[in-house]
C-alpha cells in the first residue's frame, strides 16, 4: 500500500447536536444539520471536502489520466448500435469521437421482408437524425434522457429531458416530417412516458412531494396541459405507479407496486378515457405481472404471480375475465425463480433463474412447452432486448459474461438458429481466452453456501494459486442480482493483476426468492455477514490477504460497505462506497423524505415498530461507527442532487468516521444525480478516479 502525501487538515464539520426520540430512545445527532442543501454553510462544507479529496489524491493524477486513456483507447468512440426494426424503419444510435452523448437515428427498411439489420461503415441510405443528445445538452452541466419514443405511424417523437439530475423530466414532441417542436410541453414528469398507438395522446406519470410516482395522466396533443385527464391516482405511500401499452397495442396497462404487493388495471388502447378495469385486486404480499397475447383467436393474459408460489408461477386467464379460471402454464418449482414473460403474436419468451444464472426459454402457445436457449459459458448473463414488434420472425437477445464482451444476437424460434449481429468492440488486441472466470462457494456463519464469482487475467496465474490483490463487489438488496457482465474499465484492473470478485450475498436475487427473503427486514444482517464470510473465504483459501483486499458497493450496496467496515474492518485495506445508504435509520424514520414509506417493505418500519427500530439501529453504519477501531481507508462518492440517497448520508458518515481517526474521503458531484455524472467521457474520468484510488490502496500500478 502506498501512502498519499501529507495533506492539509481535513474539513471538520461543525457539531450542532439535535436530539431525536423514538420508542423511548434518545439519539443525539451532531451532523443532521448537513441535510439543509440550501444552507450556504452546507455547500461550503461540501466544497471543502472536495478540495481536501483533490489535495489528498493529487499524486494520483498521472495514474488517473493513464486509466482514462486506457478506457478511451479500448473503446470504439465512433460506433453504431445494432438497428432495431419497428414498422418501416430501422432505429439505432450513434456515438462519435469526442462527443459525450448518443445520436438517435433511423433509416428506412429496404423491403417488408427485410429483418437483417444493416451494419454500415458510414451513414445509412436515407438516414435521419431524430435527436442529438449533444445538441440537447449544449450549455448544460448535466443531461439525461428519460423518455424516447416514436409514434406507431413514425411521424412524431416524444422525448423527456432532465438537466438537473433530479429525475424530473420535461416532455416535448417533435414533428419528424417538418422537424418542428410542437407547443405541447409537460414539465415535472417521471421517466417512461408513452405515445398512444394512434399518436393522439401522451400517457405520463408525475411524482408526489416524496418523489413517488403516484399519478398517471392523459394528455391530448394540441390541448392545454392544464386540461389533462387524471387516469389513475394511488394515495397509498407504499406504491409506485406507472403505465405502458402492451406490445400488441391492445391495452394500456396501469401498474402499481410496493416491494411485496402489486396490482394492474387495463384500459382499452382505443378508448383511453374508459374506466380502468382491475386484473386482480391487490392482496398484501401477492405480486403479479401480466402480458397480453391472442391464442386461438381469444384475448388472454399470461400472468406471472407468487400467490402461494414463492418462486412464482405462470398462468393464463381470459382478458375479458381475468379473475376467472386460471390455467397453469409453468407450475411453481422451488429454486426455479420465474422472472418475467414477454408475449408476441406467435410465442412468448420466459425469463427465469436457476442455479444462480439468468436463463431464457421459448414458450409454445399450443402445448405450453418451454424450450431453454442454452449457452456454453459457465457464467453469463442473457436477456431479451430491443423487440418492439408484435410479430417478428426473430427475437433480439443481449448476451455477455465477465470475459465475453456484450453481444447482440438474433434468435430464430422456428429453427433455433442464432446470428451474432454485433459484439462490443474492444480495441487494443483484447482476447477473451487471456482471461478466466469461475464461481466458488463461501460458507456463511449459519452454514449457507454463498456464491462468489471471480474473473482474472491468466498470465498472472490461476486464482487462488498465490495471494493476489482482489476487488470484491457486493450489493444484496431488493432481490437485485449482480450478473456476470463485461466491463472495458475493469480491464485496467485485470491487466494489473487484480482479481475482480462479486459476493452474491443474501438480499439479492441470485439464488431465488428465498435468497432475497433471507436478506431483508429482520434478516438483513445476513447480507453483511455473508459479505464478511465471503471475504474471509478468499483470505483463508489463499486468494488474497487483508492488505490486498478492497471492497466496493453502491446505493444499498453502500449500506453493505458501511456495515462491513464496522463489522470486520480488519479484513479490508480500503472501501469504495458509491452514493451510499449509510444513514439508513434516520432516513427510514422520516416518512416525509423521498421514498421512505415505500422502503418499509424492504427494511421494516422503525417508526411504528420498536423491534425494527432496535434491529436497524444495531447495523445502520452511521450509528455504529466505533471508537478504538483501525478502519480501512474509505472513499465515499455522492451526488448533490441525488433524490434516492441524499448526499447528507455519506457527508455525515465521513464526519463521524473522522471523529474516530479514520482516513475517510468524500467526493461530492455538485451537478449530478443518483447515477453520477452524465456523459460517457465524464463517466470514464469518474471511474478512473475511483480505480486510481483503489490501485493506490492495493499498491498496484
Amino acid at each position: 500500500m502506498t501512502e498519499s502525501p501529507a495533506p492539509a487538515s481535513a474539513p471538520v464539520a461543525v457539531q450542532k447536536p439535535q436530539t431525536r426520540t423514538h420508542h423511548g430512545d434518545d439519539v443525539v445527532d451532531a451532523y443532521e444539520w448537513l441535510r439543509d442543501k440550501e444552507n450556504a454553510e452546507v455547500v461550503a462544507h461540501l466544497e471543502a471536502e472536495n478540495a481536501y479529496t483533490e489535495a489528498r489524491t493529487a499524486h494520483l493524477e498521472p495514474l488517473r489520466e493513464r486509466i482514462f486513456q486506457e478506457i478511451k483507447g479500448r473503446t470504439l468512440e465512433t460506433d453504431l448500435s445494432v438497428p432495431t426494426r419497428r414498422g418501416d424503419w430501422w432505429y439505432f444510435s450513434r456515438t462519435e469521437e469526442g462527443k459525450q452523448y448518443g445520436i438517435h437515428c433511423r433509416a428506412p427498411i429496404a423491403s417488408p421482408d427485410d429483418w437483417t439489420p444493416p451494419v454500415p461503415e458510414g451513414a445509412l441510405p436515407g438516414e435521419e437524425v431524430l435527436l442529438d443528445g449533444n445538441a440537447e445538452a449544449d450549455g448544460e452541466e448535466f443531461f439525461s434522457l428519460g423518455t424516447f419514443e416514436v409514434s406507431s405511424d413514425a411521424r412524431l417523437l416524444l422525448y423527456g429531458i432532465d438537466v438537473a439530475g433530479d429525475e424530473r423530466y420535461t416532455l416535448r414532441v417533435r414533428d419528424l416530417d417538418t422537424g418542428e417542436t410542437l407547443p405541447d410541453v409537460i414539465e415535472g414528469t417521471f421517466a417512461g412516458a408513452e405515445l398512444s398507438p394512434d399518436g393522439r395522446f401522451i400517457v405520463y406519470s408525475t411524482v408526489d412531494e416524496a418523489w413517488r410516482p403516484d399519478t398517471v395522466w392523459l394528455h391530448e396533443l394540441g390541448t392545454p396541459v392544464a386540461d389533462d385527464t387524471q387516469l389513475f391516482h394511488e394515495p397509498d405511500d407504499r406504491y409506485w405507479v406507472g403505465a405502458g401499452f402492451t406490445r400488441s397495442d391492445r391495452y394500456l396497462v396501469i401498474g402499481l407496486g410496493s416491494s411485496i404487493t402489486s396490482e394492474e388495471w387495463l384500459v382499452p388502447a382505443d378508448d383511453l378515457r374508459a374506466e380502468p378495469r382491475v386484473v386482480w385486486p391487490r392482496r398484501e404480499g401477492v405480486e403479479y405481472d401480466s402480458s397480453h397475447a391472442v391464442v386461438d383467436g381469444e384475448d388472454v393474459l399470461y400472468i406471472l404471480h407468487n400467490d402461494d408460489a414463492l418462486d412464482f408461477e405462470l398462468v393464463r386467464v381470459s382478458a375479458s375475465d381475468p379473475q376467472g379460471e386460471r390455467e397453469i402454464v409453468v407450475a411453481h418449482a422451488p429454486g426455479h425463480r420465474l422472472l418475467g414473460v414477454s408475449t408476441f403474436r406467435d410465442w412468448a419468451v420466459i425469463g427465469y433463474r436457476r442455479e444462480g444464472l439468468a436463463r431464457l426459454g421459448m414458450l409454445d402457445y399450443t402445448d405450453g412447452a418451454v424450450s431453454e436457449i442454452v449457452f456454453d459459458e459457465p457464467l453469463y448473463s442473457v436477456g431479451t432486448a430491443g423487440n418492439p414488434e408484435w410479430a417478428p420472425p426473430l427475437i433480439r437477445l443481449g448476451y455477455g459474461s465477465f470475459v465475453t464482451p456484450s453481444s447482440v444476437i438474433d434468435y430464430d424460434p422456428a429453427t433455433g438458429e442464432r446470428t451474432l449481429r454485433k459484439q462490443q468492440p474492444v480495441l487494443g488486441g483484447y482476447e477473451s481466452t487471456d482471461y478466466a472466470q469461475e464461481r466458488v462457494w463461501a460458507t456463511a456463519q449459519d452454514g449457507t453456501r454463498v456464491p462468489v464469482s471471480l474473473v482474472w487475467k491468466r498470465s498472472f496465474g490461476e486464482a487462488g494459486a498465490a495471494p493476489r490483490p482482489i476487488h470484491l463487489y457486493g450489493y444484496g438488496s431488493y432481490e437485485h442480482s449482480i450478473e456476470p457482465f463485461f466491463s472495458v474499465a475493469r480491464l485496467s484492473e485485470l491487466d494489473r493483476g487484480v482479481i475482480f470478485a462479486v459476493a452474491h450475498v443474501r438480499g439479492g436475487g441470485e439464488m431465488g426468492r428465498q435468497w432475497y427473503e433471507d436478506g431483508k427486514m429482520l434478516a438483513k444482517r445476513n447480507t453483511f455477514t455473508d459479505f464478511v464470510d465471503s471475504a474471509r473465504h478468499l483470505i483463508d483459501n489463499g486468494y488474497t490477504t487483508p492488505d490486498r483486499l478492497v471492497a466496493e458497493g453502491g446505493s444499498a450496496g453502500g449500506l453493505l460497505m458501511g456495515a462491513v467496515a464496522n463489522l470486520a474492518p480488519e479484513l479490508f485495506a480500503g472501501i469504495v462506497a458509491d452514493v451510499p445508504f449509510v444513514d439508513a435509520l434516520t432516513t427510514i424514520l422520516d416518512p416525509s423524505l423521498p421514498l421512505t414509506v415505500i422502503e418499509w417493505d424492504e427494511w421494516g418500519d422503525p417508526l411504528h415498530d420498536a423491534d425494527v427500530y432496535a434491529y436497524m439501529k444495531s447495523y445502520s453504519p452511521y450509528e455504529n461507527v466505533r471508537e478504538g477501531v483501525a478502519y480501512p481507508r474509505i472513499l465515499a462518492v455522492t451526488s448533490f442532487n441525488d433524490t434516492r440517497v441524499y448526499y447528507v448520508e455519506p457527508a455525515k458518515w465521513v464526519a463521524r468516521l473522522r471523529e474516530v481517526g479514520a482516513d475517510a474521503l468524500l467526493k461530492c458531484e455538485m451537478v449530478a444525480g443518483h447515477g453520477g455524472v452524465s456523459g460517457r467521457y465524464n463517466a470514464w474520468r469518474e471511474r478512473a478516479f475511483e480505480l486510481a484510488w483503489l490501485f493506490d490502496v492495493l499498491g498496484v500500478d
